[in-house]
Parts: C-alpha cells; sequence; structure tokens
C-alpha cells in the first residue's frame, strides 16, 4: 500500500485568510497584430494577443540564427576570432548593393565571426547573418536544414524557417508565443553572448552603425533583442528587460510603425511590473524533504528539484503563498539519481501556480542483507 509524505513548508498567516486579493486589470490595447508577455524565471504568461497564430518574424528570424551560432561557440565548432570570406552569394542578398539592412561587408573580404556576430545583432545586417549560415549550414539552404530542427528541437511548434535573415514567404513563419520561447532558450543558455544584444552602436568597414531598437535608450532595464521589418510583417520587436532581478520578454509583431513598435513594448513591460513580481522558491539541488528509505544502504535520501523553481503572482500576494512538499512511498532501494519521488506544490489561495517534479538528488544503493532483513519486516507492519 502506498503512502504519501507530505510536508506543509508554509502555511498561511491567521491575518491573510480574508484578505482580498490583489486586483489585476485587463491587459492594455496594443496595436498590433499579436503579441505575448512572458516571464523569463517562471515561464508564466501575463498578456497574450493571437499568441499561436502564425506571422511573419522579419528579422526576428536572426534570433534563431545567432542562437545556433552561438551553440556552435559553446561547441568549439567556431570561434570568434575565425575569419569567414564574405560570399557572392551573401553580397549580392544582403550587402551594400541591396536596400535592405547590411553591414556593409566588402565581396571576398575575411570578417571575424565576432565582427559578423555584431554586424548582424546591432545592424541586423543581412549580409552578415549569411555569411554565418553558409559558415555553419555549408550553404544557406544547408543552414535552413539546421534552423528547423533546433526550432523542433526547442519545441517551437508553429515555426519554419527559409532563410537565415528573415525575407518574407509563405513557408517562413512564426508566432509570438514560439519566438518568446526562443528568446528565454538564448537568455538562459547564452548569457555570456546575450550581452551584444544590449550594444548601442557598431562600427565596420568605416560605416557607424546603430542598434535599431529604440527601447535600449528610452529605458534602462531593456538589454535587448531584435527589431524587425518588412512591408508584409510590419514592424516587429522583441524585448527583455530586467529589473530588481524579474526578467520579462515581451514580443510584438505586425506593428504599424517604429515608434508603435516600442511604445507597445514598453506598454507591456509596464503592465507586467506594475502589477506582477516573480519569486524565486527553490535553488537548483536544494534539498526540501529528507524522506525514509528502505532496504538502502542510506536510511533517507534527500530530494528536490533539479532547476531554480521561480513563482510569477500578483504584486502583494506573496503572503497568501503555501508551498507543499510530498513523496510517494514507502521508498525502497535502489534509487537511482534523478529519479522523479514526488511533487512540490506552490499555491496562492486556492489557485495552484506552479507544481515541479522533486527528484532524488542522491543515489541510493541496496543496502546489507542485514538491512533488507530488517526493513522487510518493518514494510511488512507499516502495510
Amino acid at each position: 500500500m502506498k503512502k504519501l509524505f507530505r510536508c506543509l513548508l508554509l502555511a498561511l498567516a491567521p491575518a491573510t485568510l480574508f484578505a482580498a486579493a490583489p486586483v489585476i486589470p485587463p491587459p492594455p490595447q496594443i496595436p498590433a497584430n499579436g503579441y505575448i508577455l512572458v516571464d523569463h524565471h517562471s515561464g508564466r504568461v501575463l498578456a497574450e494577443q493571437r499568441a499561436d497564430d502564425r506571422m511573419e518574424p522579419a528579422s526576428i528570424t536572426k534570433v534563431m540564427t545567432a542562437y545556433i551560432v552561438f551553440d556552435a561557440l559553446r561547441e568549439k565548432r567556431l570561434t570568434l576570432a575565425e575569419k569567414v570570406k564574405v560570399s557572392e552569394y551573401a553580397w549580392r542578398t544582403g550587402g551594400a548593393v541591396t536596400d535592405g539592412s547590411t553591414s556593409f561587408l566588402e565581396l571576398g573580404s575575411e570578417v571575424p565571426v565576432e565582427d559578423l556576430i555584431k554586424g548582424m545583432i546591432v545592424q541586423s545586417g543581412n549580409d552578415a547573418t549569411i555569411v554565418l549560415a553558409e559558415r555553419l549550414g555549408g550553404s544557406e539552404a544547408g543552414f535552413v536544414t539546421i534552423m528547423n530542427e533546433y526550432a523542433r528541437r526547442l519545441g517551437l511548434e508553429n515555426t519554419h524557417f527559409t532563410n537565415s535573415w528573415g525575407n518574407p514567404g509563405p513557408e517562413h513563419y512564426s508566432t509570438p508565443r514560439d519566438l518568446a520561447k526562443l528568446a528565454s532558450a538564448l537568455i538562459r543558455e547564452f548569457p555570456e553572448y546575450y550581452k551584444w544584444y544590449s550594444m548601442r552602436e557598431f562600427t565596420w568597414n568605416n560605416h557607424r552603425q546603430f542598434n535599431r531598437n529604440g527601447l535600449l535608450g528610452r529605458d534602462p532595464s531593456v538589454d535587448g533583442i531584435k527589431t524587425g521589418h518588412t512591408s508584409s510583417a510590419k514592424y516587429c520587436l522583441m524585448t527583455s528587460a530586467e529589473r530588481n532581478g524579474m526578467r520579462l520578454i515581451s514580443v510584438v509583431l505586425g506593428s504599424p510603425s517604429v515608434r508603435a513598435r516600442e511604445d507597445a513594448s514598453a506598454t507591456l513591460l509596464n503592465y507586467g511590473y506594475t502589477f506582477y513580481e516573480t519569486i524565486r522558491l527553490l535553488d537548483a539541488n536544494q534539498p526540501v524533504l529528507t524522506p525514509q528509505v528502505y532496504k538502502g544502504a542510506a536510511d533517507a535520501v534527500p530530494v528536490g528539484s533539479p532547476r531554480p523553481t521561480y513563482v510569477t503572482i500578483a504584486r502583494g500576494a506573496a503572503d497568501s503563498i503555501t508551498k507543499e512538499a510530498s513523496v510517494e512511498g514507502p521508498l525502497v532501494a535502489p534509487i537511482e539519481a534523478g529519479a522523479t519521488l514526488g511533487s512540490y506544490t506552490v499555491r496562492v489561495g486556492d489557485e495552484v501556480v506552479a507544481r515541479v517534479p522533486l527528484v532524488a538528488l542522491e543515489k541510493v544503493e541496496e543496502g546489507g542483507l542485514w538491512r533488507w532483513a530488517v526493513d522487510s519486516v518493518k514494510l511488512w507492519f507499516a502495510d
């Protein structure tokens, strides 16, 4: 017979039992085809409109290109100092001879990877983006295959790419929700490279290039991420900001103007910071419970979450949080490290706002014959 080992970690104080819940107004009206506002750490969506509709991402496409480049740097398949030759295709498709965003790379020149990345991020250079894509994919078409595989791995269920830089087409699409997932993955996995998204300007080939994200100059908490624009996609902006340890991500697609996309993003961020707060509940691998183990070389096993646990709640509702950890037992050795043994549930009042699995933080081997015999008797009486 299974038994439940449960621990109420924080009970409601009597004074809060009848406290009124904070009132959160509906999200603001945003001039855009679709948008989403999400907390980076908890993943909670704070506002959305048509967040799962397929739309043109325009140059926000380059965030996926950057993600793949950063991954190649991490895996030592690429170095920042490596120089890459500017092909005729990259020059003709995205260079100064076009009317699109360009980093003014010279045909046949060799450019360090770090400068290509800065050109792609700061100026949204199509030529720099294509050069990087050709380096990693052999050709842009080869790189597109990689992009779509990475989209699958990241769980971007409504995203498909046909090029590395955001050229519009019927099979080149994403959604506000998918793009927010991509942004969060980029920030979480590559903090050492994400810093480039806050660069205000970059000079290459005697051309001083300015970041097109106007929010970098309007709001000191904003540190990225990417603009986008085509005549069909209209004006798009993926934004992230951090205030007092709380990081929000907004994606606005299809705004009527540059100013409109910036104002819309700023409005969403201010809405999130005004009415919500994010609390860190658990550190990674922090023991929450230490339940008894039968027939093991150890008497007990620590359980916790393998990742930091956050919850985003209405601002002012922190006093109403209850946290409960539970493990189904009896636990019998052997137990592998990482095995799911229970759950950690967080409530605000009667609402469950988070539930995360609790895993064994250590491996417990089987005990000796004497331990096996003694615990067999204990389990018999426990049943």
